[in-house]
Order: structure tokens, then C-alpha cells, then sequence
């Protein structure tokens, strides 16, 4: 199986092709990784800068250089010694655009008599497919007929053969769809999308010819030696997740495969998907769990609650969660409800509902998962007995047939509904902690000991020790950077907490949640421009809804926070003391920094390292951790680390790129190093500030953790590593080192070290 050492993120886009790929290729191998991981390559919607809005699976994509770019890509990387690691989506695809989607296009033209009818989750039986593209009901009378279609200013619509000849309104009224007002999409929509984003269809790859359409492509490059390995984009969508894999394993059987799937803690992937394991944010979940002090859960509780935030998780989560059950997915939520026949319709709409915000995990996987659907329906009852009647039936029905239509609607529901209102809505409005809040993350669980990170990382050895690890990737909400220096913030957290008051007092934002979102975000970030920090909070506001939202807008509001950065960076009292501050935290936010990356790149699994990440990166959510990556200025430092150079730890990031190099490539080059994981203590005054393990007899992981509590408590002192007899290297510094070094000295230049046994 072509499992890679290493894998390396890339956002390709029409401004980052093939070519420029295929350009990175010499840099990734000095660096030591593995394989390319690049973002979905196939057509995808005009103008898109991710790729995930798919409009055609049957051939790479004109815009990023065609057939012939992505051909010598591969070629590329083959020559370089490099994998080739595709991001599939078969959830669902782009019909934003009509007319570039042929399915869609065939199916709106023909209806139920297209011979794609079938490749779309579609409701034929509620009549014509609705289409919210409207700005009202009433902008019907502004449609014109041109060219055998009907046009709404950019949007262009088939006509079914037959049904011309007459006035726009009446030739739309003899349509296999509706146009109608786009407010209606939520709750009226006729076709299952991808969460709440109507112009992202649902495919039905649980049909063999469906899948065969939709991966046939893919599936060639594969059989080519071309792609060696495929990551999955939201398997929770599919109608049979388990099933989907186990017909992609048989078409691939030796590419490595991973799934975009988060997991709760202590859930388990489903044993019954033969895929590598996931794409890592349970791992990052622990990473930066043990990197944060839980002794300052308290003082940040209490700051929340004194500014006038809801500090308790699950009131927040639950209230989030019903909001997108009843204002966001409504559409969905009927149509699984009309399911339960023989119950009152109200009543079965509620019963279903409720299932669903009191989900434990994302979703269930029946009969796979019937602990996790049992703790649900238990759950919904405890909160609404007067549904009991209602949530038996349901239950029932389920558990009866575990593969019928009504169980498997809502298990692909459920992951919509808790990653719509935990990840895209709770995330935003419970800001106790922000460092926390991130994907797959649990904001109620205020750090990790070492010794739980331990037993985690040996059960990811003993059970999946090729699947992704990660720290950062293009949907989390923060880079790792970023992240790792708003976990300073949990080693200081009455210094943070005086400052807020001062800082909220000369410019705070008239919200709590996102006034707290708000200094966390600029303290570790700082220097941040003003109109990147403007555009992360007009998201960040709209996605909590509390006082403004995507389409509900509060424009008064939405002006005040769009001027904030502007007022405080303007004020230079405010920005002294907001710089003063970043100051404080900015070199142990470089220790969290080193010694997180250094344990994802050598810890069980495979690492993924995000574009540009090699470098310090102080990215927020989407897009703007698309930014342009400045790779002239990587392989710069890259060569002279090859030279010899041995960078401080300072604002350039060169130590990072170092530590990086240098975990890749002895990961890349003996792997045998890496095989089997155990604790490893150290001894002494100072030893709950080390995480430290071996992978193998001869190789030895040790990094720092909680630096500001280490320098107030007078240092490393009498700490020491004990090691096994032997000639003993730290590979980042090349130095020789004793079986019982000293910590101060062990890390007197950089706050890790990777410790070879023997000839390093």
C-alpha cells in the first residue's frame, strides 16, 4: 500500500495550478515529504477557489491546465520521488451554474425522464424541483425567454422540449422546476444539498452507475500509478458510508485512503470502513490539548461570565443546534418526518428534530453505532416526555430497519445538524477559550494531560497508525500558530483578564461573545492588518447569529464591528498596550509552536503539513488561510539550513522550517525509526513541562510544554531525560548528547529535540 511519509497540503485554484504544482516539486522533496496532497482537481463551478463545488467528475480541470498539466504533474512528482494524494468529494456537486453541469442541466431540462434523474437526491414526488434562486416569489414576472432558456439576470434555465411559444411566466409554469423567492430554500427545498447550501445538490453515489460515473475518472489515475492516495471529503453525507468505502477499497485496493471524519473522544471509526483512518482532527484535538494549562478553566469561566457570556457549553450547543433544526435545515427535517407515517405530523417533526440536537456525535452508523442512536433518542425523551409517543415510533421504525429510507436520512442529517450548529454556530457564541474551538475540538474540555496524550497516541500506533494527522487544514478555524499562542493566553490568564476589562472599556464590541473572540484573536495574531481581522469578524459575527447573520442582517451592527480594528489600531494608547501584551506572549507561543509541530511530524501516523505552514503562520478561518504562499522565500531558508545554519528562534520562522526538515526528512529516510510508541518521563523539579516519548529504541521525542509556568518556577534546574545506553544525536542541532542529559542544556537552543541512537 502506498502509504507516504508525509504529506503536504496544497490549495490549487486558478491562480495555482498544475504547473505551479508540478513547480513545488524539487522544494517538497528537500523539505522530506511524502506525497502532494492537493485540494479536489476535477471541473469544478466557473471562477472557484477551492474546488469543492464539482461540476463535472469525469475530467480534470480546464481551469488549473486540463488533462495534459495534471498528466505531467504526476509525471513530476514521480521523477521526484513523490506521492500523489487527491481530495474526492461525492457528496454532492455544483449547480450554482446550470449549464456547466451536464447532469443537472439534463435533469432540470427533462425531470424524471432524464436518464441522470437518479444520479441527484432528489423528492420527485413533491412535485416540480424547487429552485431558490429568486430575490422574491414575485421576481417570476422579471424571467425572459432567449435562446431556448429562461433568464433571470445571470442565471440561465433550460426549457423542457415542447414547452416554448408563450410568455416567460407561462412557459416557466410548464417546467420541470420552480424558481421561486431563495428565502424558501430552507424550508420548501426539493432536493437534498450539502448542509445549507442550495446550490450544492446531493449525489447519490450509493447507486453502483452513479458511483462508476463519479469516480471513474479517478479511479484511473489510480490504476495508472498516477494518484496514490485519496482523501474522502465528508463521508457522513453518504447514504451508506460504510459501503461507499468498502467499493472505493475494491477499486483502489492499494491506495492509501483517508476520511475526512470527525470523531468524539472516545468514539471510534467505524471498524467496518477499511480506510487508513481519518484526516486528523482528533489528533490535532489532543496536540493542542496537551499545550494548555486546564489549571485556567476557572479564571476564564469566570471572565466569560463577568463580561456576560453563557458559560455553560451545553445550554449554548443545544440552543445552537435547534436553531438550525428549526430556521436552517427545515426542509430536511420535514422530509424525514413525513417518513414516519401513522405519527402526527407536528409531533413527528419534533421527535425528529429533537433526535438530532441530542446527538452525542456527529452521526451514527446502524446497526454499527447503536450506542450513540440509543444515547440520542434517551436523551430527546429526558428533554421532551411529552414526545414520547412520537420518539418510541421513531425509534422503532430505526432500529427495525437500520438500512430503510427513515434511518438513513436522518444519520446523514444528523452531521449536518451538529456541524451547522456546533461547528458554524456554537464555536462563534461560546468564545470562553478560543483555542479550543476548533474542528472536531470540545470547548467544555479544557486541555489534556500528558499522560491521556500518551495513551492516545499508542492507541493511534496499535490501531491506525497511517492515518492523517494534522494541525492545520483549510477548514479549521484557526493555523496552528495561531492557535498555539492563544494557548499562552491559559498560562496567563489574570494578566489576560485585566486587560480585556482595560481594552473593553476604551473600544469593545456591543456583543460579549465576539468582543471576547475579538482580543483573542488580535493578541495572537498581532500584527494582524486591519482589513484581515475586519473580514474574520464580519464572518465570526454571522456565523453565531446572535445579532447578525448571513441573511439577516444588522447593518448597524455589522458597521461598528467592520470600524473596530481600525479604531484600535488607531488608537495608539490601545495599541501600545495590546503590542506590549502580544509581546509578552509571543516566545512562548513560539515554544507551543516548535513543540507542536515537532510531535505531530513524529508522533503514530501520517503527518499533513498545510501550505506554508513551514514558516510561522498566523492565518484565521477561510479565506483567509487561502493567502497567496511565498515559496521563494521558503526555499531561501531551506538552503541555508541545508548549509549548515542553524536559525534563532525568532520572528523570520526559519527554526520552525528547521524543525520541520529535519523531523520529514529523517521520517522519510528510516522509517524503521518509527515504528511502536512509549512514554518517556523525565525526572525532576520541572518534569511536568516536557512531553517526551520514544517510537523506537533508537529515537527519542522531547519538547517543551507550559513555558511561562517553567520560567516562573526558576527553569528546568535539576531536570533531566534519562535515555538508554548509547551514542545519543539531537538531530536538530546535531549535537552530541549524554544518556542523562540535563534539560536546561538539552534544550538550551531550541525548546525540542529529536534524539537519534547510534549513526544519525
Amino acid at each position: 500500500m502506498a502509504v507516504p511519509a508525509s504529506t503536504y497540503r496544497v490549495q490549487l485554484r486558478p491562480e495555482f495550478t498544475f504547473a505551479d504544482a508540478a513547480g513545488l516539486a524539487a522544494y517538497l522533496r528537500d523539505l522530506g515529504i511524502g506525497a502532494l496532497y492537493a485540494s479536489p482537481v476535477l471541473d469544478a463551478a466557473p471562477g472557484s477557489t477551492h474546488g469543492y463545488d464539482v461540476v463535472d467528475t469525469t475530467r480534470a480541470r480546464p481551469a488549473l491546465g486540463g488533462e495534459d498539466a495534471r498528466r505531467e504533474l504526476a509525471e513530476v512528482l514521480k521523477r521526484s520521488g513523490l506521492g500523489l494524494v487527491v481530495d474526492i468529494v461525492p457528496n454532492h456537486m455544483s449547480v450554482e451554474v446550470p449549464k456547466v453541469n451536464r447532469w443537472w442541466w439534463d435533469v432540470l431540462r427533462h425531470g424524471r425522464d432524464s436518464e441522470f434523474a437518479g444520479y441527484f437526491d432528489v423528492d420527485w414526488d413533491r412535485g416540480p424541483l424547487l429552485l431558490p434562486v429568486l430575490g422574491d416569489d414575485d421576481a417570476v414576472a422579471e424571467l425572459v425567454v432567449e435562446d431556448d432558456e429562461l433568464v433571470y439576470y445571470d442565471h440561465r434555465f433550460p426549457i423542457a422540449p415542447g414547452t416554448g411559444g408563450a410568455a416567460p411566466r407561462e412557459v416557466h409554469e410548464r417546467q420541470h422546476y420552480r424558481l421561486v423567492g431563495w428565502r424558501r430554500g430552507n424550508a420548501e427545498l426539493t432536493y437534498r444539498r450539502f448542509f445549507d447550501i442550495t446550490t450544492l445538490a446531493a449525489v447519490r453515489v450509493e447507486d453502483p452507475k452513479v458511483f462508476a460515473e463519479t469516480h471513474g475518472e479517478v479511479l484511473r489515475w489510480v490504476a495508472d500509478g498516477d494518484v496514490t492516495g485519496l482523501r474522502v471529503d465528508h463521508p457522513d453525507g453518504l447514504a451508506d458510508p460504510g459501503g461507499y468505502f468498502q467499493r472505493l477499497r475494491e477499486n483502489a485496493p492499494g491506495a492509501w485512503i483517508v476520511a475526512e471524519k470527525i470523531l468524539h473522544p472516545g468514539e471510534p471509526l467505524p471498524q467496518s470502513w477499511p480506510v487508513d483512518g481519518t484526516t486528523g482532527y482528533d489528533a490535532l484535538r489532543e496536540i493542542a490539548g496537551v499545550f494548555l494549562d486546564p489549571a485556567a478553566e476557572p479564571a476564564f469561566t469566570a471572565l466569560a461570565a463577568e463580561l456576560g457570556l453563557e458559560t455553560g457549553y451545553h445550554a449554548v450547543e443545544t440552543e445552537a443546534r435547534r436553531l438550525v433544526t428549526d430556521r436552517i435545515l427545515v426542509a430536511e427535517v420535514r422530509r424525514i418526518a413525513a417518513l414516519l407515517r401513522g405519527v402526527d405530523a407536528d409531533a413527528a417533526r419534533a421527535a425528529v428534530a429533537e433526535t438530532m440536537v441530542a446527538f452525542p456525535v456527529y452521526r451514527s452508523y446502524l446497526p454499527e453505532g447503536e450506542a450513540h442512536w440509543a444515547a440520542a433518542i434517551a436523551a430527546a425523551r429526558r428533554t421532551r416526555p411529552d414526545l414520547e409517543a412520537a420518539l418510541e415510533a421513531l425509534d422503532a421504525r430505526v432500529r427495525a430497519e437500520p438500512d430503510g429510507e427513515l434511518a438513513t436520512r436522518i444519520q446523514q442529517t444528523s452531521g449536518m445538524v451538529v456541524a451547522k450548529g456546533t461547528e458554524d454556530t456554537t464555536f462563534y457564541r461560546y468564545t470562553r477559550f478560543a483555542a479550543l474551538n476548533e474542528v472536531g475540538g470540545n470547548p467544555d474540555r479544557f486541555g489534556l494531560d500528558v499522560e491521556e496524550f500518551h495513551r492516545l497516541a499508542a492507541s493511534r500506533e496499535a490501531g491506525h497508525p497511517a492515518a492523517m494527522t494534522t494541525l492545520t487544514t483549510h477548514d479549521t478555524k484557526r493555523s496552528e500558530d495561531t492557535r498555539a499562542r492563544m494557548a499562552v493566553l491559559a498560562e496567563v490568564p489574570g494578566e489576560f483578564a485585566d486587560a480585556v476589562r482595560r481594552w473593553s472599556a476604551r473600544r469593545g464590541i456591543d456583543e460579549p461573545s465576539l468582543n471576547l473572540l475579538a482580543w483573542q484573536t488580535l493578541v495572537a495574531t498581532w500584527p494582524i492588518e486591519p482589513d484581515r481581522l475586519r473580514d474574520y469578524l464580519d464572518k465570526a459575527a454571522k456565523e453565531a447569529k446572535v445579532r447578525t447573520s448571513w441573511t439577516d442582517h444588522d447593518d448597524e451592527f455589522e458597521a461598528d464591528v467592520a470600524a473596530w480594528p481600525e479604531d484600535v489600531l488607531g488608537d495608539a494608547e490601545l495599541t501600545a498596550d495590546v503590542e506590549a501584551f502580544a509581546g509578552r506572549i509571543t516566545g512562548p507561543g513560539w515554544s507551543n509552536s516548535l513543540g507542536q509541530k515537532l510531535v505531530q511530524l513524529t508522533a503514530p501516523g501520517v503527518p499533513d503539513v498545510y501550505q506554508g505552514t513551514e514558516l510561522w503562520d498566523f492565518s484565521l478561518v477561510d479565506p483567509d488561510n487561502r493567502r497567496p504562499v511565498d515559496y521563494g522565500a521558503r526555499r531561501a531558508i531551506l538552503a541555508r539550513i541545508a548549509d549548515g545554519e542553524q536559525p534563532a528562534v525568532d520572528a523570520s520562522g526559519a527554526a520552525k522550517l528547521l524543525v520541520t526538515h529535519k523531523a520529514l526528512r529523517l521520517r522519510r529516510d528510516r522509517p524503521a525509526l518509527f515504528a511502536g510508541y512509549r512514554p518517556l518521563r523525565a525526572e525532576g523539579s520541572a518534569a511536568a513541562h516536557v512531553l517526551a516519548y520514544t517510537r523506537s529504541a533508537d529515537l527519542v521525542v522531547a519538547v517543551t510544554r507550559l513555558p511561562v509556568g517553567l520560567e516562573a518556577g526558576g527553569g528546568w534546574g535539576d531536570t533531566v531525560l534519562p535515555l538508554a545506553d548509547g551514542r545519543w544525536t539531537d538531530v536538530v542541532t546535531g549535537r552530541e548528547i549524554g544518556t542523562r542529559p540535563r534539560l536546561s542544556e538539552l534544550f538550551d537552543r531550541y525548546p525540542v529535540a529529536l534524539l537519534v541512537r547510534g549513526d544519525a
